[in-house]
């Protein structure tokens, strides 16, 4: 399992770090290519980004706010929720409730149920 990054030359990346979540969601629906694998994402404001496809494996969310997003689509295996905001998020089928509330309250990395 990787830790997560701080990808300083992903300019994708970045523009969430910075919590530009327009810029990021205009070029994305341009067809910049989007990876946020084992991406460190804590305690930042992601309210709004399109996260439609978009592959987050291993990254950690702790304390960030993800209220109103839909990970329906997203891949959220082995990302960690430890203390985010997630009010009106959806997220994927393959995730139980159960998985979540553990990765919410105890930091725990997400499971993908077979």
């Amino acid at each position: 399992m990787s830790m997560p990054q701080i990808k300083q030359n992903d300019e994708m990346y970045q523009l969430l770090r910075d919590e530009k979540i327009a810029e990021f969601n205009q070029r994305k629906a341009e067809g910049e290519v989007v990876d946020l694998t084992h991406c460190d994402l804590r305690s930042l404001d992601l309210r709004g980004i399109d996260a439609k496809g978009v592959d987050f494996t291993g990254s950690y969310f702790r304390q960030t706010d993800l209220r109103g997003i839909n990970f329906s689509t997203s891949i959220l295996q082995e990302c960690s929720l430890n203390g985010a905001k997630i009010s009106g998020a959806y997220f994927p089928k393959e995730l139980t409730p159960a998985e979540i509330q553990m990765s919410l309250t105890h930091g725990t990395r997400m499971r993908y149920r077979d």
